[in-house]
């Protein structure tokens, strides 16, 4: 089992930045890629960013595409999602998620942190 626990969201005006964090415990060596995502209030859940473990490659998704930055700290099995430029849009709860080797669909998820962008 893998444990992720968000911190770091809250209140921020438009243009301004948060860095949001994922700490990851348990069996996190069975995992090998990770994610951000949001849920926004009416919508679907929607990945946000994502990283691997080994070798660092990230994704990102086409709306947050240069405002946002997807990094790991391997030794501290952290996760961190630096979002600059925030948008009234980006406002949404958070998850961190872990996924296994060869999975189509995400493993484990962390319970969520909000993030509000005022106008």
């Amino acid at each position: 089992q893998v444990q992720l626990v968000e911190s770091g969201g809250g209140l921020v005006q438009a243009g301004g930045s948060l860095r949001l964090s994922c700490a990851a415990s348990g069996s996190t060596s069975s995992t090998n890629v990770m994610g951000w995502f949001r849920q926004a209030p009416g919508k679907e859940r929607e990945s946000v960013a994502t990283i691997a473990w080994s070798g660092g490659s990230t994704g990102y998704s086409d709306s947050v595409k240069g405002r946002f930055t997807i990094s790991r700290d391997n030794a501290k099995n952290t996760v961190s999602l630096q979002m600059n430029s925030l948008k009234p849009e980006d406002t949404a709860v958070y998850y961190c998620a872990a996924r296994r080797p060869f999975r189509t669909t995400w493993d484990y998820w962390g319970q969520g942190t909000q993030v509000t962008v005022s106008s």
